[in-house]
Parts: C-alpha cells; structure tokens; sequence
C-alpha cells in the first residue's frame, strides 16, 4: 500500500506540475501578446510636428525684440539671443531706409524702468539716511552745548556758595 501511495501522489505532483508549466507558457505568450500589441499602438500614434509659418515666426520674433529692448545704460543678460532677434529683424529690410537704421528692431511700446526704480530707490533711502545723519548731528550739538550752560552755571552756583560761606567766616 505504501508503495501505491506513493505512486499516486507522484503522479498527482507531475500532473500539478505539468498544468502549472502548460499556464505560465500561456500567460507568457499572453504577455508577450499584450506587449506587442501595445507597441504597435504606440507605433501607430505618430505625433505631427507643429508647422508654424514664416509669419508666425516673424510675430513671435517682433514681440520677442519688443520685449528685448534694452536701453544703453542696461546690458542685455543674453547677447546670443540679442543676436539672434537682430538677425529675424533684420532679414527682411524696408526698401527705403537709411543704412544706419537697416538692422535696428522696431522701438518698443514702453521701457523697462526696473533698474532705475531700485536705483531712484537707493538714492532715496541714501538721501533720507544722510539728512537723518545732519539732524542727529545737529541735536547731539545742541545738547552738548546745553551740558556746556548747565555745567558752566554749576560753577558759577558752586563759586557764589563758597563766597557766602567764606563772608560769613
């Protein structure tokens, strides 16, 4: 009977064993399937490249030279880029203009007054601290001259007691 038992529970585990092997083939090929699938969707899905025309580009390139305006006592932080909006500006010049203003880009519509705002602002708190400065200067003068009568009028106070007391003696 051992011998039967033990011929039938190898057989059990070979036959378990042997269904496992036939499901996991499956669920590869399964998976192998459902991969391949998803890679010819996304082969399929091909992304258009945008196409932007020359008077696409010449309005971005304006506003971006409208917005790189800068003025003489600034210095543009990206000279490539400066170089580069020069060029779109430049690429097509008016028929009758004077060489000097062939390669200029258009003038801006307002002026970029950060830099002088902070700077007005400097000079200001400068000016403030400095007449703040003068005005304490001024009162410490003053009080120094009113120690100056206090202790001057001390003496005298002092002078004139010693005087009576030694008219009394």
């Amino acid at each position: 009977e051992e011998d039967l038992l033990n011929d039938v529970c190898r057989e059990v585990v070979e036959r378990w064993s042997d269904s496992q092997v036939v499901d996991s083939k499956e669920e590869k090929e399964d998976e192998v399937q459902a991969i391949a699938s998803m890679m010819e969707k996304q082969a399929r899905i091909v992304v258009k490249p945008k196409e932007v025309s020359q008077e696409e580009k010449q309005r971005k390139a304006a506003l971006l030279a409208q917005y790189a305006n800068v003025t003489d006592e600034e210095e543009y932080p990206f000279p490539a880029l400066l170089g580069a909006l020069r060029d779109i500006s430049c690429s097509k010049p008016p028929a009758k203009a004077a060489p000097s203003q062939l390669c200029r880009p258009a003038p801006a519509l307002f002026r970029n007054t950060n830099v002088e705002d902070v700077l007005n602002a400097r000079k200001l708190e400068r000016e403030l601290l400095r007449d703040e400065f003068q005005k304490k200067k001024e009162q410490d003068k003053l009080q120094r001259e009113k120690d100056k009568l206090a202790k001057q009028e001390r003496k005298e106070k002092e002078k004139k007691r010693t005087q009576k007391g030694e008219r009394k003696r």
